[in-house]
């Protein structure tokens, strides 16, 4: 019988790459922790921020402490670290915070997991530990949340702790009161339906940040036509998206043979004449407002303007599809059967100024929960950082609303749920008991991160913080104003039960997954065909 050949077979097309077994593990291990060391010293109230310079001509400067926004801007090559970036921006997506906390715990979940495999435990064995600790601590956090819903008084306390608590780990650190009760107004404001399109955010420039305020009523930042009405009461508004600009013809890329200029005038005349029946039809819906997402040229805008009527173009897609939301129109590209298409309607409309801009304001619209909110900075970065701190705050009041338990902040939960498993971990035979003590390591790594961030002594502090839990306070956690040890009742450090538990769930469950990796493969690159053919 023949001896077979000890020599390694490649089965993979040429420039095909594998990696197996430890190796994989170990770059899987390597990429995830790498992409959580480079968002934990933005973790907490005193986090720092990272600047992010775009490639090209005209780079844009992000400066930003918000961890689903830093590891958008940032391409990763590594595979794991890619199922972290993923992770992050659907915990971005889902609960709208929580994404720099969810990508540190997955990467000290993997931290732990490479001591465990140093150790020749079986990856098996962890995942299974790390399961049943996943459960204790779930179980943990829904025992300790509270739900004031039944309390208006105390609800609307929550969600505005809720709101500081969000804020005070961003940008708008220095005026979270301010901010914080606009944004609840903003929430409040929806009456429960949680639909974040309607309120609007326009950034100016100029002022300060505490000169941003809440506008009870729609912004459109754009300019009301030349000699039209530039105020409206009981507005009847027809959105469209429709062309607007073939009032001279389109000489330009077009043919057209004549026997003299006369015959041109003719056929701009019958461009002109067709536009003229478009505004006719237009005019036959009984509006006193026009708004188009496309240009209105000069001709049409002085038919509109005779006629008494607003109208305003260019209003971005975006623009015109909040402006259907909130004003009960529909948007309508054909005009032939009046009685089919829906009207918006709106009490008053007339322009406003912001700074040294113009403005158009929507008051009394159909949808009466419709708000903007107005951000004033002294530079663009700023109110940009501004407007992804306030999206924060606002998703998780959004999400609070519909699922109002809270539990505490300040790293109080995470050392909740870490004695939980400790304990479990104590009552369990085996060697899913390391597992699990690795798990608690990993939650208690959180109030660590946050205190050696705001430059305290965290081993000193967290050790407090679990002698505290130990006794039964099951409310103390971090206080990072003064570098205490404090109860978070007290002081109203309180987070959304919904943010904690998909931190949890999401955190784990990602670094289950690139603990089970044993193998990659990467594809061949594709081959450059030369082109003999150039135009």
């Amino acid at each position: 019988m023949a001896s077979l050949s000890m020599a390694p077979v490649n089965i993979f097309k040429h420039g095909a790459d594998e990696e197996r077994a430890e190796t994989a593990r170990l770059s899987s291990f390597v990429g995830a922790i790498a992409i959580g060391d480079l968002v934990k010293s933005t973790l907490g109230p005193k986090g720092m921020d990272k600047i992010l310079l775009g490639g090209g001509k005209g780079a844009t400067v992000t400066v930003t402490n918000d961890g689903a926004t830093i590891l958008k801007a940032i391409g990763v090559d590594n595979p794991a670290a890619k199922v972290l970036v993923d992770m992050s921006k659907v915990q971005d997506d889902e609960v709208g915070d929580g994404t720099t906390s969810v990508t540190v715990l997955a990467a000290e979940l993997l931290r732990e997991a490479e001591l465990l495999i140093a150790k020749k435990i079986h990856p098996q064995t962890i995942i299974s530990g790390w399961r049943k600790a996943t459960q204790a601590a779930r179980e943990a956090l829904r025992e300790a949340a509270a739900d004031h819903s039944n309390d208006p008084a105390r609800f609307q306390e929550d969600l505005l702790n809720i709101s500081r608590t969000t804020l005070s780990s961003k940008l708008l650190t220095h005026h979270k009161d301010h901010f914080a009760q606009l944004a609840v107004n903003a929430v409040m404001r929806l009456k429960g339906s949680g639909n974040l399109e309607a309120i609007h955010v326009i950034k100016k420039l100029g002022g300060s940040l505490t000169d941003s305020y809440l506008d009870e009523g729609f912004l459109l930042d754009k300019k009301i036509g030349v000699n039209q009405p530039k105020r409206l009461e009981n507005a009847n508004i027809l959105i469209a998206n429709t062309g607007m600009d073939t009032d001279k013809i389109k000489i330009f890329g077009s043919r057209v043979r004549v026997d003299s200029t006369a015959k041109v005038a003719e056929i701009e005349l019958a461009e002109k004449e067709k536009m003229k029946e478009k505004v006719d039809r237009i005019l036959k819906h009984g509006i006193n407002c026009f708004i188009n997402r496309q240009l209105i040229y000069n001709y049409p805008e002085q038919l509109f303007a005779q006629a008494g009527v607003m109208a305003i173009e260019h209003a971005d897609f975006a623009g015109v599809e909040r402006l259907a939301l909130v004003t009960g129109g529909e948007i309508t590209s054909t005009f032939d059967h009046p009685e089919l298409v829906k009207l918006g309607h709106c009490k008053l409309i007339e322009e406003v100024m912001i700074g040294e801009d113009t403005l158009i304001h929507f008051s009394g619209v159909a949808m009466g929960e419709a708000c903007t909110i107005v951000l004033r900075g002294a530079t663009q970065q700023i109110l940009d950082e501004a407007e992804r701190s306030l999206h924060d705050a606002l998703c998780v009041l959004a999400q609070t609303v519909k699922e109002p338990r809270t539990v505490y902040g300040g790293g109080c939960s995470e050392m909740l749920m870490a004695k939980v498993v400790t304990d479990l971990a104590n009552r369990t035979p085996g060697k899913e008991a390391v597992a699990m003590e690795s798990f608690a390591k990993a939650l208690r790594m959180l109030p660590t991160i946050i205190a050696d961030n705001a430059g305290y002594d965290s081993a000193d502090l967290v050790a407090q913080l679990r002698a505290a839990h130990q006794e039964n306070k099951t409310t103390f956690g971090l206080n990072m104003s003064e570098g205490t040890v404090g109860n978070m009742s007290e002081l109203g450090i309180t987070e959304s039960f919904q943010v904690k538990r998909q931190v949890l769930l999401s955190a784990s469950e990602a670094a289950e997954m690139i603990l089970r990796v044993d193998d990659i493969i990467k594809a061949a690159p594709r081959k450059r065909v030369p082109d003999h053919h150039p135009c």
